[in-house]
């Protein structure tokens, strides 16, 4: 069988398959299925954040990409997915704050540019309408008709149009269109036409996952000129920062900054090498940063990284540790303390000790709460709880504790009969005979529903155990299910037709049904026949049309009746809902 690892990757490479040919709801469920079996991984979050903004979810996108940074905030894209959700429900503010924390962490970043320059532009240019709504597209000024001879020649290069072109329903559409644009609002519910339509507005953009979308296009012209104010800005950024370190700052403070400098250096050149999986030189580099400024638990916690990659959970337990120190000594942000937590958590995870593992985040949670940490947090008590109650089971202390029990059954002292009986119970759980002594014990407890919870189990565990049928049959009769009873007596005779216990029950349950209702007082045959109503087989066979009709015969036609009885299964329901005590016969 596949490790849950192998079954994510599995998982995740249906989500991409789907995403690229724009089945979105397959892709959300596959990157679904791939978080449930590998929540530790960033990269299914951040496709997820991707799969939920193309179908126009921004809520449960930022929700992803949150999840992507709080697993690894060294991720780039994360911070892209971020800003692209915010953009996208138009919280622009919050949008650029994401994308410029991105680029605080990652300077030469392309994506992440382009996305705040597009919230930047979105944020301080005109509303982004096409005139009056969609049925107003031609009229904008200074913009061509878009389904002009440009898009014929659109279609036909793009594989996914190009049998369009001989559908000539559709075709005459695009002619409507050509004449007069503001036609388009009659056409908004042809799937194709929109298809199109995302075409001629440039926004088709399915195959490329890892571009965060636009909430509109720009002419040529005008990505031109944003690219060449882009190339210009770019050396500026730096000399003015150099600028005024060396004027403001004194020789001292200058040597610092310079060294905090080259600390981001060294990280960034330890991230390159930690991709390219060259671990010792990572960490070497990570150690540069270190001594370069060790006031940033950064760097400390990229080295826990490393060493949970190249899996050494021992020195990342220490790493991580040391990080917390470094970021409370220092004031780092809430966050970045509990990501180190984390990390610890899943470290102890993998050596096993899940006690540890919870605690870790229980701290991390404390630092800054994040939902993707509950999660893991969720599933490690979970997996503790499981781990927990196996290695509890021990047959020969289940023993111990059954004789013990029966002790206590024989002194009639029921209340520690029935608590050395749970003991052996959990010692062995699947264990019939013990559930058999322990609904006998509860019987004597007047704790019915539990004893018979425990009595169904033991049959479960063992359909052939007679004793726990007699014993079932017994339950039943004291809960006033007679029907009930009548049928656990059988099933315990067809399994052994000698066993007395449950031809005497089987007998006097026969009796009470047939001669105890001569005895009942008219109360006391309503509560037995509210008894039987409860039962939802007595409800099925009230329901049943046929049912039905014999039950009106018995009075308005007995021949009829008499004749549907001959019928072994009509016979059968007619017989349990008169042991129910629905049905009373004179």
């Amino acid at each position: 069988m596949p490790s849950n690892a192998e079954e994510a990757e599995q998982f995740k490479a249906a989500g991409n398959k789907a995403l690229q040919s724009g089945n979105l709801t397959a892709a959300i469920e596959n990157y679904t299925k791939a978080i449930n079996a590998d929540g530790t991984n960033h990269v299914y979050y951040s496709n997820r954040s991707a799969a939920y903004l193309k179908k126009g979810d921004g809520n449960n996108a930022l929700e992803d990409a949150m999840s992507t940074i709080a697993i690894n905030s060294d991720f780039s894209k994360g911070y892209s997915r971020k800003g692209a959700a915010l953009h996208s429900l138009k919280r622009y503010n919050d949008a650029i704050a994401a994308y410029e924390e991105g680029l605080a962490k990652f300077p030469g970043d392309a994506a992440l540019k382009k996305g705040l320059d597009e919230v930047k532009r979105d944020k301080d240019g005109p509303p982004r309408s096409y005139g009056g709504g969609l049925g107003g597209i031609g009229n904008m000024p200074g913009m061509a008709n878009p389904f002009g001879n440009q898009l014929i020649q659109k279609m036909m290069l793009n594989p996914k149009t190009r049998p369009y072109l001989n559908d000539k329903e559709f075709m005459a559409k695009i002619h409507q269109l050509q004449q007069d644009p503001n036609s388009l609002a009659q056409m908004l519910g042809d799937p194709k036409m929109m298809e199109v339509l995302g075409m001629a507005l440039g926004g088709d953009r399915e195959m490329d996952e890892d571009e965060p979308p636009k909430a509109a296009t720009k002419s040529s012209s005008s990505n031109d000129s944003t690219k060449a104010e882009a190339k210009k800005e770019e050396p500026q950024a730096p000399e003015k920062e150099e600028e005024e370190d060396l004027s403001q700052l004194s020789p001292l403070e200058r040597k610092k900054k310079e060294d905090q400098k080259a600390a981001v250096e060294s990280k960034l050149r330890g991230n390159q090498l930690y991709k390219s999986k060259k671990f010792d030189d990572a960490l070497a580099a990570y150690d540069e940063a270190i001594s370069l400024d060790p006031t940033n638990m950064t760097f400390v916690n990229n080295k826990a990284a490393v060493y949970f990659t190249a899996k050494n959970y021992d020195e990342c337990i220490e790493a991580c540790t040391k990080a917390v120190e470094v970021g409370k000594a220092n004031m780092a942000p809430f966050e970045d303390r509990a990501k180190a937590y984390t990390r610890c958590a899943k470290a102890y995870q993998k050596k096993g000790d899940l006690a540890k593992a919870i605690e870790m985040c229980k701290e991390a949670q404390l630092e800054s709460y994040d939902k993707a940490t509950e999660r893991l947090m969720k599933n490690m008590e979970l997996e503790k709880k499981k781990a927990d109650a196996a290695a509890y089971h021990d047959d020969d202390k289940a023993e111990e504790a059954k004789q013990r029990g029966n002790e206590h059954f024989r002194n009639k002292e029921w209340g520690d009969a029935v608590r050395e009986y749970e003991e052996a119970v959990k010692r062995a759980p699947n264990n019939a005979p013990i559930r058999n002594n322990l609904a006998a014990a509860l019987c004597k407890v007047m704790d019915f529903n539990g004893a018979k919870k425990n009595i169904e189990k033991a049959i479960e565990l063992d359909p052939k155990y007679v004793k726990a049928w007699a014993r079932k049959g017994d339950i039943e009769v004291l809960m006033k299910e007679n029907h009930k009873a009548l049928e656990s007596y059988k099933a315990g005779l067809a399994i052994d037709s000698t066993n007395s216990t449950c031809k005497e029950g089987l007998r006097k349950v026969t009796a009470m049904i047939n001669y105890g209702a001569s005895t009942m007082s008219e109360e006391e045959k309503q509560e037995r026949a509210r008894h039987g109503m409860a039962d939802p087989e007595i409800q099925s066979i009230l329901q049943d049309p046929v049912i039905q009709q014999i039950l009106r015969d018995f009075n308005d036609n007995p021949q009829a009746a008499n004749q549907a009885m001959s019928n072994p299964s009509v016979r059968a329901k007619i017989e349990k809902l008169i042991a129910s005590g629905v049905v009373q016969t004179a």
